[in-house]
């Protein structure tokens, strides 16, 4: 397999150290594979109670910031709850195929609370669901850079990932 690029755009600023220390490991370990950039975008001040239209506004906002983060030659895979799902396995051999077959830029994307714009949905070449659960999106970014490691490791046949 080719090197391969990996991004993961962020919509909020990560404050807690302990994700911040979980992220830290994880893009250390990845070093070996892959070179790793971790990209946060402003987050939308909004009150607790929106209208549609407001909430709409908000994502499009950060939707914005998003696609300016990303480059017309990037692999883009939205996360979202209504995404598609897959075994770590079919995971791993995802990341194997777009290095091998020329798409070794891939940017993850993790939208704020209300989720990601239609704009940045229509953008993306994939989606992946971690499941029906909602999680905090600061939360989010340390499961997937997990994920994404033991996709590495899967792929490196390295025990790591039973």
């Amino acid at each position: 397999m080719k090197h391969v690029n990996i991004k993961i755009i962020g919509v909020g600023k990560l404050k807690e150290k302990y994700f911040k220390a979980g992220i830290a490991e994880y893009k250390k370990r990845l070093g070996a594979f892959a070179k790793v950039e971790i990209v946060e975008v402003a987050d939308e001040k909004a009150p607790e109670s929106l209208s549609e239209s407001e909430m709409a506004e908000v994502k499009a906002k950060e939707g914005e910031r998003i696609l300016g983060k990303i480059k017309d030659k990037e692999h883009v895979i939205a996360l979202a709850i209504e995404g598609k799902q897959r075994a770590s396995e079919v995971f791993a051999k995802e990341i194997a195929d777009l290095g091998t077959y020329g798409h070794p830029d891939i940017t993850f994307v993790i939208g704020g609370s209300l989720g990601l714009s239609p704009e940045v949905m229509h953008r993306a070449n994939d989606t992946l669901s971690f499941g029906k659960l909602t999680l905090p999106h600061q939360l989010m970014r340390l499961v997937l850079i997990e994920q994404i490691y033991r996709a590495f490791m899967i792929n490196a046949g390295r025990p790591y990932h039973k």
